[in-house]
């Protein structure tokens, strides 16, 4: 469904119309109210009370409620659907604005995923030195499965929240990573024992500083004289002393 949507962020200022779905569902099984629930939220709506949602006439939207929609006489309940072209500008911007605290809320969501889940699981795979094919492939599905996240938030996003940009900078950092941790892989598993190790891995520890060398003191060469046993010098033969 999200895949064939068409879907912009509106301007600033700029008119708005809206619609208001209203409608009604047995309690009985509770499974039916939040099957609706469920898919009026993934569409982007904004529940004003319980069974009342609001929406803004973005192009594609109306169909995909529509849908929705059609599916509940079949669960024995019914709907209104009601057009409201304007609303009171104090209103509008209190609902603009619960908006794109929905959508902040949904972002922030992501960038947890991001910086608590996948980057401490690649560190984790560092640690235990886990470089294999099937790891990196896995945390590869990991990326893609938050990126599909966040197309789907960024679809219903219409009035810009914060914290987009901020989830656009965590995905670039966190496909810099795999494709270094995949680096890494490629070479441990043989495929090229040249290349290099990548910063994250290479963290050689540095070489401590040599101690400085004491120079010897220098030998002083001395003349002995060979003494007897009385302490007197030796004489040569003849009479002559030593000189």
């Amino acid at each position: 469904m999200n895949a064939k949507r068409l879907s912009r962020t509106l301007k600033r200022g700029e008119p708005v119309g809206w619609h208001v779905l209203i409608y009604r569902v047995p309690t009985d099984p509770a499974s039916k109210r939040v099957g609706v629930w469920r898919d009026l939220k993934r569409l982007g709506t904004l529940y004003l009370q319980q069974c009342v949602c609001i929406f803004p006439d973005v192009p594609g939207v109306m169909d995909e409620v529509n849908q929705v929609a059609a599916k509940i006489p079949a669960l024995g309940g019914e709907t209104f659907l009601l057009d409201v072209p304007r609303l009171p500008p104090e209103d509008e911007t209190r609902i603009i604005e619960a908006f794109r605290e929905q959508r902040a809320s949904e972002y922030a969501e992501i960038i947890e995923e991001c910086e608590t889940k996948f980057v401490k699981e690649i560190e984790f795979e560092r640690f235990r030195e886990n470089y294999t094919f099937e790891e990196a492939e896995e945390i590869e599905q990991d990326l893609e499965k938050i990126r599909r996240w966040f197309d789907r938030v960024k679809s219903r996003d219409w009035f810009k929240a914060e914290r987009r940009d901020e989830v656009e900078t965590w995905l670039a950092r966190c496909q810099g990573l795999l494709a270094r941790f995949e680096e890494d892989v490629y070479r441990r598993q043989g495929s090229d024992p040249s290349a290099e190790p990548s910063e994250e891995e290479a963290s050689p520890e540095p070489m401590p500083a040599p101690r400085p060398i004491t120079p010897l003191r220098p030998v002083r060469s001395r003349s002995r004289r060979a003494r007897g046993n009385s302490g007197q010098p030796l004489q040569r033969a003849g009479g002559e002393r030593e000189a």
